[in-house]
């Protein structure tokens, strides 16, 4: 038997309690992992996190008070020893993107196997990096994408596209007339390969333009 002291100290953080129990029944029985306590959001996994002093937390990103993206910045600063492995259902870049750079270790989406999660947390307590394959594949076709030459001032209408102004209210926002727009924005659907206005808006926030 794995002695105490040598465990892999887990806290789980979710807000839904049916979640958590599906997790914590996932993990209970490997002997190398002890859970040391439970949290519903970012603040109060802060607040367990800091009396507990788990190796890893496994958080999920959608919670109220305080979500996983603002709460990984949090543990970076506050609570840097303790490595964060998310557990979530997005599969967005967007996500992905925020999570990494507020410090996280590891993400992981809510569908893989129960091994998996094991070797994402032994990973991750080893001090590596682990992410799902769903999430490695996501990675791997962004940064093969070519760079799309937008102008500063397509750049600025596709912001203001991106943002549900019509083509009339971005002529009047830059002192330009709708003809021009309408052109600007056929050449930034042309340059990006989209036929549709999701598509636009799509790119605005998987590329920064525009905040969620």
């Amino acid at each position: 038997m794995t002695d105490e002291n040598n465990k892999i100290r887990v806290l789980l953080v979710d807000d839904h309690p049916l979640v958590l129990d599906g997790i914590r029944s996932r993990l209970e029985d490997d002997p190398e992992i002890m859970i040391v306590g439970e949290a519903g959001n970012g603040e109060e996994a802060l607040q367990i996190a800091t009396e507990r002093k788990p190796d890893i937390v496994l958080m999920d990103i959608n919670m109220p008070v305080l979500n996983g993206i603002e709460a990984a910045g949090k543990f970076a600063e506050l609570l840097p020893d303790i490595r964060l492995l998310m557990l979530t259902m997005h599969d967005s870049r967007e996500y992905i993107t925020k999570v990494l750079k507020a410090g996280a270790k590891g993400y992981i989406l809510k569908d893989v196997s129960s091994s998996e999660m094991l070797i994402a947390i032994k990973a991750v307590y080893q001090g590596k990096t682990y992410y799902s394959s769903g999430v490695t594949d996501i990675l791997v076709n962004e940064s093969s994408k070519k760079e799309v030459p937008l102008t500063d001032r397509e750049k600025t209408i596709l912001q203001l596209l991106a943002e549900g102004n019509s083509n009339k209210h971005v002529a009047r926002e830059l002192d330009i007339s709708v003809r021009t727009v309408e052109t600007h924005r056929r050449n930034i659907k042309r340059k990006l390969e989209v036929k549709t206005s999701a598509g636009l808006v799509k790119y605005a926030i998987e590329n920064g333009i525009v905040e969620l």
